[in-house]
């Protein structure tokens, strides 16, 4: 413990509160600050001028980063007949019709990251709504889970796409990757991030949209980020 504490200690020497950073010095910072026990992972905070109380207010999508999140996404298709080879092809983990469903209610079963389905078993895996609900696991057509094409549904799971949400505090975090990406790959995440935060601005909206802009690593310090050049960046 004292080694972690010196070592971020060391690190929030390096950085200036008074400034705000760009994003690629901000990973240099982080880099510096890294454990040498596991590859951790980096997140962005949006702090966003929004009213999450308000359901025309409520920002809410998913980001396909170029580079992936550096993680395995096990993926559950619970599909029709027709169905089943196209999601299996398209790399699926777990893929069935109702035995899926009767699994997931008889054992809880909840071992996969993502579930995609077709607007046709929706009505189906509705009654799954207290046990997938809590866990974020609902498939939902506006993120993209639930498709005809369950093929490009799986495949875009599987490559990094990433839902985000934001909370009842009007922060939204996402993470973009790992520190092991080095400064281009995590740049150019974040900014596919940035792109689609900023494009879900609601209209309702009154003020700065993005108020806030920070970035950490899972053991590092939270950094924070030049808002303006970020968001120039990106258009």
């Amino acid at each position: 413990m004292a080694t972690y504490g010196k070592r971020l200690k060391d690190a929030y020497k390096e950085i200036d509160k008074d400034i705000k950073y760009d994003i690629k010095t901000a990973v240099k910072l982080l880099e510096k600050a890294k454990s040498q026990k596991f590859d951790e992972t980096v997140e962005l905070a949006f702090n966003l001028g929004i009213n999450p109380k308000k359901s025309d207010q409520m920002v809410r999508g998913a980001c396909v980063f170029p580079h992936g999140i550096g993680k395995t996404v096990k993926v559950c298709a619970i599909v029709p007949a027709d169905k089943v080879e196209d999601a299996k092809t398209a790399g699926a983990d777990f893929v069935g019709g109702e035995e899926l469903i009767e699994k997931i209610m008889s054992e809880n079963w909840t071992d996969f990251d993502k579930l995609v389905t077709t607007p046709s078993m929706m009505s189906k895996i509705g009654k799954l709504g207290k046990i997938l609900g809590r866990k974020g696991l609902m498939p939902n057509p506006k993120l993209g889970t639930v498709s005809n094409d369950i093929g490009g549904a799986v495949k875009l799971v599987k490559a990094g796409r990433v839902e985000f949400k934001v909370n009842k505090a009007g922060v939204l975090c996402c993470q973009i990757g790992k520190l092991s990406f080095g400064q281009d790959k995590l740049y150019e995440n974040a900014m596919e991030l940035v792109k689609d935060v900023v494009k879900l601005k609601p209209s309702t909206a009154k003020g700065t949209y993005i108020k806030k802009l920070s970035m950490s690593s899972t053991m590092g310090p939270g950094i924070r980020l030049d808002e303006a050049v970020v968001i120039s960046e990106a258009k």
